[in-house]
């Protein structure tokens, strides 16, 4: 596929650089994707009006990426700079030699981002224009944290135990954005695809539409002059003529050929014409589905989106709570501390008594 692509899309831009990947594991460490400054270009779809970002290292693709209204270019260094793709699940990282190299990259991303969004804002209908999907987590129960009053240790290992669990229902929550974004960017690619052959099928519908009615009328002509032309040719035939009416006679009857075969041509096209609109139809199906499966996927998210608020209230009150009873317990030790030396004091007061 990579192949068949980079036939249809003509490079706008390109830039040597080094490209990094975030670490799937740590999502904080960058892995190397090669051992070189490579080439990463910008590269212009004009059949599917789509743009991507390119990079080849060896024979093998680091960066295929299409790029979205979304995504934003951050320059964390002077040289450095990256960006998120969703679709891909991973965030790519940019090293350059100079510090104009990467404005120059920035400023072009930007340029293909809006680029990109006024593409898209041409392709959508009007009921998607406004159509902003988002992913939520489901909800996740929270269970009191349990309190132990025996001493210093025992409060640092529930406090360890409580941040554990919470780190652990947070990656669990980014999880799950992360694979909801990756499902909404397949359906959204799927509905542009959509769309984009449902435009071309309209416009190439509109076309024959416009060019039936005059192919009808130069048919209608066509078949006049052919029984016009038979007509003379039986003339001919019936008088028996010779020398030129056999000549008049040759062309009329190749005349009468070539009409046959062009009305023969314009009826193979009305056929094909016929086979477009029941394909049209048959898009406009599709394009159905994918509406109807956009809008269960908002009430999905409507849905997701109420419990990913009880589960962050859930969670907040937890770390209430939890704040809440280590005051208690801290204010318990100190209770504690201050019996515990009373009755070290008493304990003395006794020993005094009874040596006396």
């Amino acid at each position: 596929m990579f192949p068949h692509h980079r036939e249809r899309e003509q490079p706008i831009f390109s830039a040597r650089a080094h490209v990094f990947q975030i670490d799937p594991t740590t999502k904080r460490n960058w892995i190397p994707a090669s051992k070189h400054a490579v080439t990463v270009s910008f590269f212009y779809d004009a059949t599917r009006n789509v743009y991507r970002i390119i990079s080849v290292g060896g024979t093998k693709a680091i960066i295929n990426c299409t790029v979205t209204p979304s995504m934003t270019f951050t320059k964390t260094s002077q040289k450095f700079g990256q960006w998120a793709d969703s679709r891909a699940n991973t965030v790519y990282g940019l090293g350059f030699a100079t510090e104009q190299q990467l404005h120059q990259f920035s400023e072009k991303f930007k340029e293909v981002k809006d680029a990109a969004r006024l593409a898209r804002e041409k392709s959508q209908d009007k009921e998607l224009a406004n159509t902003a999907l988002t992913i939520a987590a489901p909800q996740f129960s929270q269970s009191p944290p349990v309190m132990c009053v025996n001493g210093p240790e025992d409060k640092l290992f529930r406090s360890q135990s409580a941040d554990i669990t919470l780190s652990s229902e947070k990656e669990r929550i980014k999880k799950m954005l992360s694979e909801g974004s990756i499902c909404e960017m397949n359906l959204e690619a799927e509905l542009f695809t959509l769309q984009d052959s449902n435009t071309k099928l309209v416009a190439a519908l509109h076309e024959a539409n416009a060019n039936v009615e005059q192919w009808k009328k130069q048919l209608a002509a066509y078949q006049e002059e052919t029984d016009r032309l038979r007509e003379q040719v039986a003339e001919l035939e019936a008088h028996g003529g010779h020398g030129p009416s056999d000549l008049l006679k040759d062309e009329l009857t190749q005349s009468l050929e070539e009409l046959e075969a062009l009305l023969k041509a314009k009826d193979e096209e009305i056929h094909i014409l016929q086979s477009k609109k029941a394909e049209y139809h048959e898009m406009e199906h599709h394009r159905d589905e994918a509406i109807h499966r956009l809008r269960e996927m908002e009430m999905r998210n409507s849905d997701l989106e109420r419990r990913i608020q009880n589960t962050e209230q859930n969670l907040s009150n937890s770390l209430e709570e939890r704040d809440r009873m280590d005051n208690e317990i801290q204010r318990a030790i100190e209770i504690l501390d201050i019996k515990i030396f009373d009755l070290n004091d008493l304990r003395q007061s006794l020993v005094k008594l009874i040596d006396k």
